[in-house]
C-alpha cells in the first residue's frame, strides 16, 4: 500500500468517532485500511490493538489511529509491540508533540472523551507533522 494509507480500528466505545474520521480521511484523499470494529457489540480492544500492530509491522502502513471509549485501555495494548509508538493525545499540542519529538506512528484517542472538532485537529496535524529527529531520534531509538 502508499504512503497515503492510514490503518484506522477501535472497539465499540469509539465506533462513532471512527466512522467520522475514516469519512474525513476518505474526503482527504488517504486511502484507509478499516481494521474494524463495525457496530456498537461489545468488543475486545486488545484484539484491534494487535491488528494495528500486525500492519505496521508487515508494512501495509506507516501509520494509523486507534478507538476505545477512554484511548487508555487500547493505547496500553498497542504499546505492547515494540515497534508501535501509540500516543494517546487530547488536544492538538499533544499531536504536534507526539510526531515531532516521539515520532509516534498511532494516534489514540477517547470515542468518549474527545470530541469531534478536536478529534479531527488531532488528526490532521498528526499527520501533518514531521518527526523532528535530532537529539529526539537518539531518545525514540531507546523506545525499541
Amino acid at each position: 500500500m502508499s504512503a497515503k494509507t492510514i490503518a484506522i480500528a477501535c472497539d465499540h466505545g469509539g465506533i462513532e468517532m471512527k466512522d467520522l474520521l475514516v469519512k474525513d480521511l476518505t474526503a482527504s484523499g488517504w486511502s484507509v485500511l478499516d481494521l474494524g470494529t463495525d457496530g456498537p457489540d461489545s468488543v475486545d480492544y486488545p484484539d484491534f490493538a494487535l491488528k494495528m500492530a500486525e500492519a505496521l509491522k508487515d508494512g501495509r502502513v506507516q501509520r494509523g489511529v486507534l478507538l476505545c471509549g477512554t484511548g487508555i485501555g487500547i493505547s496500553i495494548a498497542a504499546n505492547r509491540f515494540a515497534h508501535v509508538r501509540a500516543a494517546l493525545v487530547h488536544d492538538a499540542f499533544g499531536a504536534r508533540m507526539c510526531r515531532g519529538h516521539n515520532d509516534a506512528n498511532v494516534l489514540v484517542m477517547g470515542g468518549r472523551t474527545t470530541g469531534p472538532e478536536v478529534a479531527r485537529d488531532c488528526l490532521k496535524i498528526f499527520l501533518e507533522t514531521e518527526f523532528e529527529g535530532g537529539r529526539h531520534a537518539r531518545r525514540v531509538a531507546k523506545l525499541s
